[in-house]
């Protein structure tokens, strides 16, 4: 079980005295290492971490929390991976978003909420959602086909987050739409995590602009769908998906996509923003050679 401590998403957050509105976008990077020390007054953690895949190499040095209130749930010698945000600013300071800590130093230390990080193998339970058509759909009856899951929201203001999975999304769908074969034999589907606001008509005018069209069949391949609070709430416990509303009504959220099996089981999980439509329809083809 795995402790959800801090989110990423698409609320600007606070910015460093060097980073400004006009900063252009940020690329997102896996650690994994061991807290050091915290420091409350500067909001910064230090982290004796591995080395980042295309960023640098396994050493100690502090970094700022996107979101310091958390920083009371960190401790000592507790085990952490997490997202670095790198501005193309090079003044900019790294910031540390979707905290996790997958071994607790501190015993007695409990987390409010326990996310499942969905590995390859895991059942999927049947959640039940209400799609673009406003018709209700659950994921076993996608079974038999290969599944590829996401979350957004529709009013999420920064393009590298909801806009960028959409869009990686449709490109996914013209690329399996070029193989017939490939496109019987899978599915699309982009969760939204605002039932407050995503009606399945504000659904069908968002997932138009991606799929090019309005109509009816259009969707046949690719469903935007909501779940009502209750199944939201164990849909992002299941699918390592964190979630805070704002006080300016936008949401602060981490990035969740997955692949599900023909039989209804995790394949692949990706998390973050550096997933391609080319990994995925790679992933897919693979899982369905034979």
């Amino acid at each position: 079980m795995l402790a959800l401590v801090a989110l990423a998403g698409c609320h600007s957050g606070p910015k460093s005295s060097t980073q400004t509105a006009a900063s252009p976008a940020f690329k997102v990077y896996k650690l994994r290492g061991k807290v050091v020390s915290t420091n409350a007054a500067k909001g910064e953690v230090t982290v004796d971490h591995q080395a980042i895949a295309g960023f640098m190499e396994a050493m100690t040095m502090p970094y700022k929390l996107k979101d310091p209130s958390i920083l009371g749930e960190l401790h000592q010698g507790d085990v952490v991976t997490a997202d670095v945000l790198v501005f193309s600013d090079p003044e900019a300071d790294y910031l540390l978003d979707h905290i996790v800590v997958v071994a607790q130093a501190k015993a007695d230390y409990k987390p409010t909420v326990f996310y499942h990080v969905p590995a390859p193998g895991d059942a999927v339970p049947d959640f039940k959602l209400r799609n673009q058509d406003g018709r209700a759909i659950h994921l076993a009856q996608f079974h038999g086909k290969a599944l590829l899951v996401t979350f957004i929201y529709t009013r999420c203001p920064l393009p590298e987050f909801c806009p960028r999975v959409t869009h990686n999304f449709a490109d996914v769908e013209r690329q399996l739409a070029a193989s017939p074969a490939l496109q019987d034999r899978t599915h699309l589907l982009c969760v939204s995590f605002d039932p407050e606001n995503d009606t399945p008509a504000r659904l069908r005018a968002y997932g138009a602009t991606y799929i090019g069209s309005d109509a009816k069949s259009a969707f046949a391949h690719w469903d935007f769908a909501v779940p009502e609070k209750s199944v939201l709430l164990e849909m992002a416990k299941f699918f390592d998906l964190g979630m805070t509303s704002e006080p300016d009504s936008t949401i602060t959220h981490t990035l969740s996509t997955t692949l599900i099996g023909p039989d209804g089981k995790v394949v692949r999980f990706y998390p973050g923003n550096e997933w391609t439509a080319d990994q995925l329809t790679g992933d897919v083809r693979q899982l369905l050679k034979g």
